[in-house]
């Protein structure tokens, strides 16, 4: 479906994101093949419909080191895991994601411009949702590393 609407194929990434435990926003460690690791800062609200994220991506030379020491200095919240294919529309990223102990989903990612009133972010976005047939029905309000925090079973 993605390349029957013009969107370039830029192949598969495995990634695993850690989340740290934070007291606002966000941050993980993002390490992926092809690629480097990055830590990323990022303020960004749950809501079902499309939401504003701002973020600070930081390349990082030793993932693993970094992660450890994150983790005993201030906790991992939850570890999220996924098979990406990337594919490029116009200035939209389309991830088609499958995410282990979730399943497969889709998420449509403008990247937009500091100055931006996100207007033009906003009319691509939903020109991709008509195009793909992605309803309200079928928006989830949450990340994945949310959604498995709340099913991982009590300790």
């Amino acid at each position: 479906m993605c390349r029957q609407i013009g969107a370039g194929d830029h192949g598969e990434i495995w990634q695993r994101d850690t989340y740290f435990e934070v007291a606002s926003g966000g941050l993980k460690l993002r390490e992926k093949r092809p690629g480097r690791p990055h830590l990323i800062q990022f303020e960004r609200i749950n809501e079902p419909q499309q939401r504003e994220s701002r973020y600070r991506i930081i390349e990082v030379e030793d993932g693993p080191m970094l992660s450890a020491a994150l983790a005993a200095a201030i906790g991992v919240r939850v570890v999220v895991t996924k098979r990406r294919r990337l594919f490029l529309w116009r200035d939209v990223r389309i991830h088609l994601d499958e995410v282990e102990r979730l399943g497969r989903f889709i998420e449509l990612e403008a990247v937009a411009p500091p100055d931006s009133d996100l207007t033009h972010e906003h009319r691509l976005i939903a020109e991709l949702r008509d195009a793909l047939a992605i309803t309200d029905k079928r928006l989830v309000a949450v990340g994945y590393a949310e959604q498995l925090r709340v099913r991982r079973p009590a300790a």
